[in-house]
């Protein structure tokens, strides 16, 4: 591939992945059916789970996780702010109530404290968010969903892991256990962006036999049988329809690429980390000035990698002479510092480096605004979204290319 541009992210794809696929377009048989079990069966394996049911997306795990824990109006929903825009639309599905917290930010991830004050009699379920790759404090939050009673005599409030960036990695501290197996119900993306990737899609794992049976029929019409039984050589043409469900299921086309992804999962990984790691070790010395923060890594395979995020530092007393993206509906203080992130991207941009931005945190957008929250509510989440800068990490970078974007980001913060 050219220099001339370094993407923000390209696939993983080689010709394992092509022949999966091409099987599959000469068998005859496209939606879900074989493939799918057999995908299904062994990332339940890989991950170590009881279930897993495969879907066309995390958040069409996400939705049947919650429709499976009765999640209904009225109800909350514990989550971070710092997350995308999945992780609590679900919520507003069942007509139940996003409860946004502040995140802790060192890791970007959920803060264990703000989770704590969060819960109330109402609170059904507490979502965490994995953010980047690397898993939250699992722990310190089990440790406070156990002792508060969201749900009356029910007990606790459900745990269901956002772990859509988080394939594959591991917690060290609940032994070696990947991240998205604690929860009751726990969802993965295999978006095009993702270490494992199908394109579009996601998979619910799950060890409770009834939440991986309601996801099974739910995620096809709420029908008896799907396609592949009804079709199958002895397969009958009778179903029922059970309950009003939805359209969630993969195709086999995606299931096969899933497949032979999996198999080069830790691979894959390791490709990240070790990316990850030239970053660490040629901007270090940028951290230790003061001008940037570096992501936090986890031990060994405890980070699957997603992103590589590194946040500016500056003068927040700084005039602003020009408004650029990323400033308007931030506190007046974080100006200086989002003014300084968009010329920064610009300047990489200029440079030929893709970069992105993980994530505008929910209640600054219009949605959350209109549902009561206000910028000034997270103040972590908003000093590290104002200074954020997701860097190129794919499997395929060469060395030549991780070099470029470190120059460029020396070069865009004149270091």
């Amino acid at each position: 591939m050219s220099d001339a541009f370094i993407p923000f992210h390209r696939p993983s794809i080689g010709s394992r992945e092509q022949e999966a696929v091409r099987k599959v377009l000469e068998s005859g048989w496209l939606t879900t059916g074989e493939q799918t079990r057999r995908f299904e069966k062994r990332f339940a394996r890989f991950v170590g789970v009881r279930h897993a049911v495969a879907l066309n997306s995390a958040t069409a795990a996400l939705h049947l996780a919650m429709d499976a824990l009765g999640v209904d109006e009225g109800d909350e929903v514990v989550l971070p702010t710092y997350t995308f825009a999945a992780s609590a639309e679900v919520a507003l599905y069942f007509r139940a109530r996003p409860v946004l917290v502040d995140i802790d930010e060192s890791t970007m991830n959920v803060a264990p404290d703000a989770v704590e004050r969060a819960i109330t009699a109402r609170t059904k379920v507490i979502e965490v968010v994995h953010f980047g790759g690397l898993p939250a404090d699992l722990p310190a939050i089990e440790r406070v969903r156990k002792k508060r009673s969201g749900r009356g005599s029910e007990g606790p409030p459900y745990l269901i892991e956002d772990a859509a960036h988080a394939f594959p990695s591991r917690i060290d501290s609940m032994d070696g256990r990947y991240a998205g197996t604690i929860g009751a119900a726990n969802a993965f993306s295999f978006y095009a962006t993702k270490t494992l990737t199908t394109g579009e899609g996601g998979m619910l794992v799950t060890d409770d036999d009834r939440i991986a049976d309601r996801a099974r029929l739910m995620r096809l019409h709420g029908i008896s049988h799907d396609a592949w039984r009804r079709y199958a050589r002895g397969g009958s043409w009778y179903y029922e329809i059970e309950e009003a469900g939805f359209k969630d299921n993969p195709t086999d086309i995606a299931s096969a690429l899933g497949l032979a992804q999996l198999s080069r999962a830790n691979r894959l990984r390791a490709a990240r980390a070790r990316i990850a790691r030239r970053y660490v070790d040629e901007l270090n010395d940028l951290a230790d000035g003061g001008r940037l923060r570096l992501p936090k890594a986890g031990n060994a395979d405890e980070h699957a990698w997603h992103l590589f995020v590194i946040r500016l530092v500056v003068d927040r007393s700084r005039d602003i002479d020009r408004a650029l993206p990323g400033v308007v509906g931030l506190p007046g203080a974080l100006q200086p510092l989002a003014t300084a992130r968009a010329r920064v991207i610009e300047a990489l941009s200029a440079a030929g480096i893709g970069t992105s931005v993980h994530f505008i945190p929910l209640h600054l957008h219009p949605l959350y605004r209109r549902l009561g929250y206000a910028a000034g509510d997270f103040p972590a989440a908003e000093r590290a979204y104002a200074g954020a800068i997701s860097l190129p990490i794919w499997p395929g970078m060469t060395d030549r290319q991780i070099s470029r974007v470190v120059r460029a980001v020396r070069s865009a913060i004149g270091a």
